[in-house]
């Protein structure tokens, strides 16, 4: 069974991947969101987004974060 990767893309959303369809998210009142057919969605970190937690790009007019790994130790 292939397992999720979640991807901190550069200056842009977490890219969410998930092969075999299993994950289950919910909103702050443990609604959940409809992830039905969906292998892979991008969740918004700017907070610009029109569709959060999803994203829809409005990153792209300035947004600039952390995007690499700490190592520890």
């Amino acid at each position: 069974m292939a397992q999720v990767t979640i991807t901190v893309r550069k200056n842009g959303p977490l890219r969410v991947d998930d092969p075999n369809g299993v994950i289950e998210m919910v909103d702050a009142d443990g609604n959940k969101y409809d992830l039905t057919g969906k292998t892979g969605f991008s969740l918004c970190r700017c907070g610009a987004s029109t569709t959060r937690p999803f994203c829809d790009g409005s990153h792209k007019a300035a947004f600039q974060a952390p995007d690499t790994a700490i190592k520890n130790g």
